[in-house]
């Protein structure tokens, strides 16, 4: 009997949709999703009979160029077979796909491990396939349910990127996601705002079980939230000494759970045989051709060498393509002397006030954050008016009104920092004190967090505006004077 409480394993096939123009076997548009239900098939992607399917060579390149990025081989030779199952989406009946001979095998990606070191998660393989049509799900109870099938989406080009079980946690599988998106959007072979573009299913284990597959997960925090209650409900399983099926599983994002849908198909249940009208493909000598942009690691690894970020400011800020690029448009005027600052704001500060509002970066202009941390730099502000100046430029882009400088915020505001303004601040401390007797008493009795409750009080009533060390000079003088 497995150990409940025994190591957790995780591997993951994760499936990406590649940004071409054209479908990987035929030339109908991938620019499905604003147009109505099959508009964009013809009679290949449809498997209709004696439709010749022509490879399309773009598709080819691209997954290339993911291969090489995470250090796979590519083969010699590879080869389409055809996977054989019935389902509503699957129009031909069988999916093109590669099977024993796939474009790449081995190769590697780094993530962060749980216990904060670097670590390589191995990958298994990469291989082309066409990807199926889209049920949409009808009806109600009452009415009756039944579904529709889309076929826009059939024969757009996928890679699936296998992974070995190298995972340890829900976290770290979360991490191994965000780093592949991260690198896939670096080659820009894949466009993550599109829906669908990366799906998941993950085979999820607790050492010395039967290990369950978890399928279709479409949004990265999906993933942890779904590995999260599987590791819940297998060890829970174990612990009243039952056993863990062989099976699939779907999660349920709106209720975040998994559900059982049916015992796990054997590799011989496809049978798989070389696809007919695709002859093998030898591409090993593409690759010299194939150049590479700088990586997620490399720019990583640039960003603390050239503009001195922390380390874990450097993996923030690379870690989305469009975060890195709007960083280096921040600080492009005086590299040197906005770097450190930029980078603490926009990957701590500017990135929480985002999630937060549930906004987008497109919605922050690269000159405003740069005027924001110029003002913040020359102490014209302090780092509570900065936030204050942040939240109403986001707010006001937000409700998508006519945005204003922070410069025109501090001003309409009157945010600038009371620099040697000390009998404005002498005033605000001596009313701290007077309205916090207690606070008094505790600095009296050697209790430190006092002092911090009286600055804060300070700073509430001069709107953030004072010196931070004028302010922590003045106080210390004001409260030893209360002690003599």
């Amino acid at each position: 009997m497995a150990d409940p409480d025994g190591q957790v394993i995780v591997g993951l096939e994760v499936h990406c949709q590649l940004d071409t123009k054209s479908k990987l076997f035929c030339g109908c548009s991938t620019d499905y999703r604003s147009d109505g239900p099959n508009t964009h098939v013809c009679p290949i992607c449809l498997g209709l009979p004696g439709a010749m399917p022509a490879l399309n060579k773009r598709a080819i390149e691209y997954a290339m160029k993911v291969a090489k990025a995470l250090n796979c081989e590519i083969l010699n030779e590879s080869e389409f077979s055809r996977k054989n199952y019935f389902y509503p989406d699957l129009d031909k009946a069988y999916q093109i796909t590669q099977y024993d001979k796939p474009l790449a095998e081995g190769g590697y990606l780094e993530i962060e491990s749980d216990e904060g070191g670097e670590k390589k998660i191995r990958l298994t393989r990469i291989h082309v396939e066409e990807d199926p049509g889209r049920l949409v799900h009808m009806g109600n109870v009452e009415r009756g349910k039944y579904s529709l099938v889309d076929y826009n989406r059939a024969g757009i080009p996928l890679i699936e990127i296998v992974s070995e079980p190298d995972m340890r946690s829900p976290k770290e599988a979360r991490r191994f996601l965000n780093k592949l998106r991260a690198t896939l959007e670096y080659l820009s072979v894949f466009d993550s705002e599109k829906e669908g573009s990366l799906r998941v299913d993950a085979n999820i284990s607790i050492k010395g079980s039967e290990r369950v597959e978890v399928k279709n997960i479409t949004s990265y925090k999906g993933v942890e939230k779904a590995l999260t209650f599987e590791v819940t409900r297998q060890r829970n399983l174990i612990r009243r000494g039952q056993k863990i099926e062989r099976e699939t599983r779907h999660y349920l994002e709106a209720r975040g759970v998994t559900q059982a849908g049916r015992s796990k198909e054997q590799e011989h249940d496809y049978r798989y045989f070389p696809e007919p009208d695709l002859r093998p493909l030898r591409v090993k000598s593409w690759l010299d051709g194939i150049v590479l942009p700088e990586l997620p690691d490399a720019r990583r690894e640039r960003f603390m060498k050239e503009y001195g970020c922390s380390l874990n400011h450097a993996r923030t800020l690379t870690g989305e393509l469009k975060l890195a690029n709007f960083f280096e448009k921040v600080v492009a005027s005086d590299k040197a002397g906005l770097s450190p600052l930029a980078s603490t704001w926009i990957a701590d500060t500017l990135i929480g006030e985002l999630n937060y509002r549930d906004m987008s970066l497109e919605k922050v202009e690269p000159a405003a954050m740069t005027s924001l941390v110029l003002l913040l730099k020359a102490g014209t502000i302090t780092d509570k008016s900065g936030v204050e100046v942040l939240r109403v430029m986001l707010d006001q882009r937000q409700k998508g009104e006519a945005a204003e400088t922070p410069d025109a915020i501090v001003k309409r505001l009157n945010l600038a920092k009371t620099v040697g303004d000390t009998g404005a601040i002498t005033k605000a401390i001596d009313d701290a004190i007077n309205e916090n007797p207690k606070a008094l008493e505790d600095y009296r009795n050697g209790e430190a967090k006092a002092i911090n409750f009286l600055v804060g009080q300070v700073m509430k009533k001069t709107r953030g505006k004072a010196d931070p060390g004028e302010l922590n000079r003045l106080l210390i003088e004001a409260l030893k004077k209360r002690e003599a």
